[in-house]
């Protein structure tokens, strides 16, 4: 028996990738028993803590790292950091900045998970506009923008990455630099490639956020904050518990400066979103697992099960293609087209598939183009049969 069902709920087939609201990615045994092995001991959170930038700036190629609870995390504690640096009545102001606390950012890359800056305490100037989407034009954000809106109240840049993101970063980097602020880059879902890890931080970016719970497969809840030490540490000091006394305390140096400090901030607004030791320890063993390629080798039983749904699903009506990664490290994806004039449509389908048993999940991103997209990353053999077993039941109607 599951464990779910002990509390009444059935496990559902997971198709649709690694979604927060489903639990993310699935965890390796390695994963787990690094998160069960740290259970049984203990040791001070700022030196594992330290312990860990270690290996993310190795795996990085940042000065200095932090595991977070999760990317949206990372983006707060990132933000909170470039507002109050080492500046103890600032941390204890947060949110409430009577300082400079603007944050410039293309209007085209707003999105639900900026809240998280905004938490912090910041404040947004919205420049550029994204005229080909509007069909007004070809013209996105462009770097002038960003400079003709940097004022005496600007602390820093906010930019959502991806591989056609405008400008470009190292661009707006450098723009930003020659100012004197930092840049603060949400790259959560931006793995793979591996080489992410180290291309985004080598274009200058003062902080970086990466999702643990996705393709690192880590515990759901734990990201990545990775950049300049001083801002690590300082994110650091807002996440921690502070409860202790200045004159015992004795972070490790290279990960917070205590010279740099008069004392210990209380606690900070970061104190909501602490890490457990199990959640770093299994954390890192994901990491080094993701940067070693180590799920590279799941690609063909995955594929194999993509090819096994497609031709299961022959003669019913829906049209089945499969989608290899460009970058050869993604999962492949399988679109189901529906014809849903015999269908209904791919809206009516998702919901019957949500709620027949066992349920079914699938990637839902392309519903409006009539097109169920499955995502194998949680399929199994025993699933994949679970799955065209629902499939042909609901495309039947």
């Amino acid at each position: 028996m599951s464990i779910y069902e002990q509390y009444g709920l059935s496990p559902i087939i997971y198709a649709s990738g690694a979604v927060t609201r489903l639990g993310g990615a699935p965890m390796p045994d390695a994963v787990l028993e690094a998160f069960c092995a740290a259970s049984r001991d203990c040791v001070p959170l700022d030196q594992l803590q330290a312990a860990a930038s270690r290996r993310i700036a190795a795996a990085t190629g940042a000065e200095a790292g932090l595991v977070t609870a999760g990317a949206s995390a990372a983006l707060m504690l990132g933000a909170a950091a470039i507002l109050a640096r080492y500046d103890l009545g600032r941390m204890e102001k947060l949110p409430h900045c009577d300082w400079p606390c603007e944050f410039v950012v293309a209007c085209e890359q707003r999105n639900g998970y900026d809240h998280a800056v905004r938490a912090a305490g910041a404040k947004f100037v919205d420049v550029g506009m994204h005229e080909m989407v509007a069909g007004a034009g070809v013209r996105r954000a462009e770097t002038w923008e960003f400079v003709a809106a940097f004022g005496p109240q600007t602390a820093g840049v906010l930019y959502t990455y991806d591989a056609q993101a405008r400008p470009p970063l190292t661009e707006l980097v450098r723009a930003a630099h020659a100012r004197g602020l930092p840049v603060l880059v949400d790259a959560a879902g931006e793995l793979p490639p591996r080489s992410n890890l180290q291309a985004i931080v080598a274009t200058g970016a003062d902080l970086v956020a990466f999702s643990g719970g996705k393709a690192i497969r880590g515990p759901q809840a734990t990201g990545i904050l990775c950049g300049r030490r001083d801002l690590i540490a300082s994110a650091a000091l807002q996440m921690l518990d502070m409860d202790d006394h200045f004159e015992l305390w004795e972070p490790p140096a290279a990960f917070i400066d205590k010279t740099k400090v008069p004392g210990l901030p209380r606690h900070g607004i970061g104190r909501a979103l602490k890490v457990s030791k199990e959640q770093i320890a299994a954390f890192l063993i994901a990491l080094e697992r993701f940067q070693a390629g180590a799920y590279i080798d799941d690609r063909p039983a995955q594929r194999r099960q993509l090819d096994l749904i497609a031709k299961s699903l022959n003669g019913y009506a829906v049209t089945c293609t499969v989608r290899e990664p460009v970058d050869g490290e993604s999962l492949p994806l399988l679109d189901l087209q529906l014809h849903e004039a015999q269908t209904g449509s791919a809206f009516e389908v998702c919901r019957r598939l949500r709620q027949g048993k066992p349920s079914v999940q699938v990637n839902h991103s392309a519903l409006s183009e009539g097109k169920l997209i499955i995502n194998p990353l949680h399929l199994t053999d025993e699933r994949t049969a679970q799955l065209i077993d629902r499939l042909r039941s609901e495309l039947k109607r």
